[in-house]
């Protein structure tokens, strides 16, 4: 069996300063995590990894109104 791969490859890079203001944006002018997702055509699992990690490295000690998360 052979599969094939079309298109451009996904898989990009990311500086750390891009993923924290990434994630500072959710909740900006009441944008949802699904709203900015697509804005930067990520999906939403990817902006909740992101500031999981960003939660764990210290990154967000200082912004928990805008790192934490928010129960339905």
């Amino acid at each position: 069996m052979r599969v094939e791969i079309l298109g451009q490859e996904r898989r990009r890079r990311w500086r750390e300063e891009d993923k924290l203001a990434i994630v500072m944006s959710v909740g900006v002018a009441g944008a949802t995590i699904t709203e900015v997702a697509h804005r930067h055509d990520l999906t939403r699992q990817q902006i909740y990894a992101w500031r999981s990690e960003l939660k764990e490295r210290g990154f967000c000690r200082h912004l928990r109104m805008h790192c934490s998360f928010q129960s339905i």
